[in-house]
């Protein structure tokens, strides 16, 4: 009996231990499971914080919408890009750059602006006024930054509260015409002026500071002052041909998007009559006109990508970021439309030299790059 009982109690034992040993190994399994996926999760989560990190450091969204399709504006575009690249480059960031043309259409514009928006660019760029208007109320609330470039007044229209402090989240470049210096040149041309057409569009706001000036500068002479307007291709080149009826001796055109878009139209139409048409950006002058005064468009490009850059690599606010303005000493002058006037250029240039930093010649084309 005695021995029967001692087997009975080995033999628990046994079963005891195996099933104990049997325990600690099946709860090991689940704690190194355990520990695998934890490290996992963290690497992921830290490649994941870094990639997002790296992408924030180095990558930039920038929506730039041009007004309308003309040679100046297209210029401050391409200098724009070209700019932004050689920084990207420079500094180790990359600039998406989404472009877009509204061509004059403010349904098309605002849903431009609208994409940008949703794509969450970083940066919006508005060249020309209009679009600085557009981009002005679209981010009103959102308070997206928001660089302009070539809007003559920026005071004015309300984009900014002075050209030193802006005072929101827009700043930019201003091609602000000295609408003085354009008349000054006229008059040396021909002093015995008698009868002058000023041709614009009453809708453009980049106009109307420049026209009223121009008709102060002209009525202060005695001189007779005849204004015929526009809105579209056909009405200006119409327009055009009114002021010949009216025997205007010279015309005058600020930096207006209309007429720029008509210059081609509308060049010949002056030309044959004998009538020199003084205009407010080298690209007139390049389409056809006699002359144009003002800025240096490319330059005005690169500079409105510097501002750009300095919103976004170094933190400025926009709001105190002064807009920049530019010499409007440059006179372009078309030598295919001197010689049909019965003008001779190199007599002119030395002649315009005392009222201008520069003198310059060009000949008809549609872009600049057909005459670089």
């Amino acid at each position: 009996m005695k021995k029967l009982l001692s087997i009975v109690l080995a033999a628990l034992m046994a079963v005891s231990l195996f099933t104990a040993c049997a325990a600690k190994t099946e709860s090991a399994a689940p704690a190194e499971s355990q520990t695998t996926a934890s490290e996992t999760t963290s690497a992921e989560t830290s490649d994941a914080a870094s990639t997002e990190a790296s992408s924030d450091a180095t990558s930039y969204t920038i929506g730039i919408c041009n007004y309308v399709d003309d040679a100046s504006l297209n210029q401050i575009v391409e200098n724009i890009q070209t700019r932004l690249a050689a920084i990207g480059e420079e500094k180790g960031v990359t600039f998406n750059v989404e472009y877009d043309n509204c061509n004059a259409d403010s349904n098309l514009m605002s849903q431009i602006i609208s994409n940008f928006q949703a794509d969450s660019a970083d940066l919006l760029v508005a060249v020309a006024t209009p679009v600085a208007m557009s981009m002005q109320a679209a981010t009103e609330e959102t308070g997206t930054p928001v660089v302009f470039a070539a809007v003559s007044d920026p005071v004015s229209v309300g984009l900014v509260d002075s050209l030193e402090a802006p005072g929101s989240n827009l700043t930019g470049t201003s091609d602000y015409l000295d609408t003085a210096a354009v008349m000054n040149l006229m008059f040396v041309q021909n002093p015995e002026l008698q009868k002058v057409g000023l041709l614009y569009d009453l809708g453009q706001d980049s106009a109307a500071s420049a026209i009223e000036s121009a008709k102060a500068y002209l009525e202060d002479k005695g001189v007779e002052v005849i204004e015929r307007t526009g809105t579209s291709v056909d009405e200006i080149a119409l327009a055009a041909q009114a002021l010949v009826s009216d025997g205007v001796e010279a015309v005058f055109t600020p930096t207006d998007n209309t007429v720029m878009k008509s210059e081609l139209t509308i060049y010949e139409t002056f030309a044959e009559a004998g009538i020199p048409h003084y205009t407010g950006a080298d690209s007139f002058a390049l389409n056809g006109a006699f002359l144009g005064y003002g800025v240096d468009y490319a330059n005005l490009g690169a500079e409105t990508a510097n501002m750009i850059a300095s919103i976004l690599l170094d933190g400025a606010d926009p709001a105190a970021t002064a807009v920049k303005t530019f010499d409007n000493g440059t006179a372009t002058i078309n030598t295919e439309i001197c010689e049909q006037l019965g003008i001779d250029f190199d007599e002119l240039s030395e002649t315009f030299a005392p009222y201008c930093t520069k003198v310059q010649s060009i000949v008809t084309a549609e872009s600049f790059d057909e005459v670089q």
